[in-house]
């Protein structure tokens, strides 16, 4: 049964289903720590809701902050979709997705170093080796690679969704080269100049000082005996969809940002070309990927990358952030491992509980899902994005055929997870307010120590009922603000 807000205002148009809502414990009943957000809402006109939308729009336009929507007939970029009104979590449910978090990434960098080493949790049977030797991250070259102070992770976005009892589960975990965090910070940037008495009036937690702590991170796992670290951002360059933020985070750390025809590797040694001539590079916080970072041991044709770079790592002369081979960790197969994997290295229940997993490798798993595509969600386990993914309610029956193929023909490529029904929260529409189904990215920076930002991407599904919230999708994003205790 389907609920509404009282028809007035600029809720009229506001729908419950059977989903969280963020703001509302039901009709006419907002959440307590919603009250300011909730009385703005209602004492302005809609048309002045639209006037200050526009002007953020605008706002992103001015700043360049853009993304590339691949696979559309234009492949253009366009203006990062951003809703205006926040997403609030209260004090007491981010101190749990913090301790949660620490432990999951905690337990994920043991297991990276025990996958390319000591394989302790393949000899007790928990994990099958033959999953890991099977994912298409494994990177064999880094067996037995020391990694400064085994920090495999520094920079990790855990996807976070809110089931239907309105408690937090993880969706999946991204490991490699996580994107995102140049928007959550500029989405905070024009929400704090549209609701600046509202925003200190809510105590929110400041994300601002994200680009120094993830410096101070990135200098902590510098080689061995190096002082005053120079750290550089490794881009594919300006075709990349993610290449604002790559500029975004170089400038807002003050350091280089380079790409691979800008580096060369002497004597296992790294340098950057300067117009002062060469100097040498210690920490590399990349946003390519394994497979074109050295055309010499990777992908022979890669020119993305810097040949000979990998015999530095492997030398311990250099620092890449995130360590090489950390997508075996987060294959959307190993994801189902996760809590047993946190039992095993840290002796914990998990904080945070998985989604409901089917590995369909698994023969009885497999003729379960192959029987209820209408009704599952099933992805690839090496992909992400959103990208080969099929949601089976909102799916054709010659989707459904071809996932089936697929399935069966490779099997271990793809998992199957119950169709969620995501949180909602409110967004602002042409006439007034309704609700999106939205989802959570909080950003983990790790060294010696790890830091979680008090925030995140809360990325957003814009088409009414839509369940797609990946930003290459078209999906959008709002601002998140964690609550003073």
């Amino acid at each position: 049964m389907i609920e509404h807000e009282p028809a007035s205002g600029i809720f009229a148009g506001y729908a419950f289903g059977q989903a969280y809502d963020e703001m509302f414990a039901g009709a006419g009943r907002h959440r307590p720590h919603y009250a300011g957000i909730h009385e703005r809402l209602c004492e302005l006109p809609i048309e002045l809701w639209r006037e200050r939308q526009r002007a953020a729009d605008m706002a992103f336009v001015t700043q360049g902050i853009t993304f590339t929507v691949y696979g559309q007939a234009e492949g253009v970029e366009r203006i990062f979709p951003f809703d205006l009104l926040p997403r609030l979590i209260t004090a007491a449910e981010w101190a749990t997705i913090e301790r949660g978090l620490v432990q999951r990434i905690t337990a994920l960098n043991l297991f990276l170093r025990d996958v390319y080493h000591d394989g302790r949790i393949f000899q007790a049977g928990l994990v099958p080796r033959t999953l890991i030797r099977q994912c298409r991250h494994f990177r064999p070259e880094m067996v037995g690679v020391q990694v400064p102070h085994g920090c495999y992770l520094t920079v990790v976005g855990t996807d976070l969704v809110r089931g239907p009892d309105g408690r937090f589960l993880v969706l999946e975990d991204n490991l490699r080269v996580p994107s995102g965090v140049s928007y959550m910070l500029a989405n905070r940037q024009i929400v704090k100049q549209v609701y600046p008495q509202l925003f200190e009036r809510y105590h929110v937690r400041s994300i601002d000082q994200y680009p120094r702590t993830l410096l101070a991170h990135l200098r902590e796992i510098a080689p061995e005996g190096c002082t005053d670290a120079k750290v550089v951002v490794l881009t594919p360059g300006v075709f990349n969809s993610a290449y604002y933020e790559h500029t975004f985070l170089a400038h807002e750390m003050a350091i280089d940002l380079v790409e691979g025809r800008d580096l060369l590797v002497h004597d296992n040694t790294v340098y950057a070309h300067t117009t002062g001539g060469l100097e040498r590079v210690d920490v590399i916080y990349r946003r390519v990927d394994d497979d074109y970072l050295d055309p010499l041991t990777f992908q022979n044709d890669s020119t993305l990358g810097v040949a000979g770079l990998f015999n530095a790592y492997r030398a311990g002369r250099v620092t890449i952030a995130n360590a090489v081979g950390t997508g075996v960790a987060d294959d959307k197969a190993v994801y189902a491992y996760v809590p047993a994997i946190i039992r095993f290295y840290l002796s914990e229940d998990p904080i945070l509980d998985n989604v409901e997993t089917y590995l369909l490798d698994d023969p009885r798993q497999r003729a379960f899902v192959l029987e209820h595509l209408a009704e599952l969600v099933v992805k690839p386990v090496g992909e992400s994005g959103g990208y080969g993914m099929l949601v089976g309610p909102h799916s054709t029956a010659a989707q459904q055929q071809e996932m089936r193929d697929r399935i069966l023909a490779h099997p271990r490529n793809y998992i199957a997870q119950p169709t969620l029904a995501l949180s909602t929260a409110p967004c602002l529409v042409q006439d007034g307010v309704e609700a999106r189904h939205v989802d959570l990215r909080p950003y983990v920076l790790c060294g010696r120590s790890i830091t979680v930002v008090p925030g995140g991407l809360t990325r957003v599904a814009l088409q009414r009922g839509s369940l797609v919230v990946n930003s290459s999708q078209g999906g959008g994003s709002k601002d998140t603000w964690v609550l003073g205790a």
